[in-house]
């Protein structure tokens, strides 16, 4: 039996689930660029969006 993804995943949860299981940064299964992307960076820095861009300017 394969397994598969469920039919919705969250990808803000989905990061998040990474980054609790020592998945690397790297390991995100998204398309640069996409809003799937993004959502999932979001889920694994544990910052919305606007705020992870503002701590990585800093």
């Amino acid at each position: 039996m394969t397994q598969s993804r469920p039919a919705f995943v969250d990808p803000v949860e989905e990061g998040a689930q990474a980054r609790i299981h020592g998945r690397p940064k790297d390991a995100c299964p998204y398309p640069a660029g996409s809003e799937e992307r993004a959502a999932w960076m979001e889920g694994y820095d544990g910052l919305p969006r606007d705020e992870a861009s503002a701590a990585t300017e800093r």
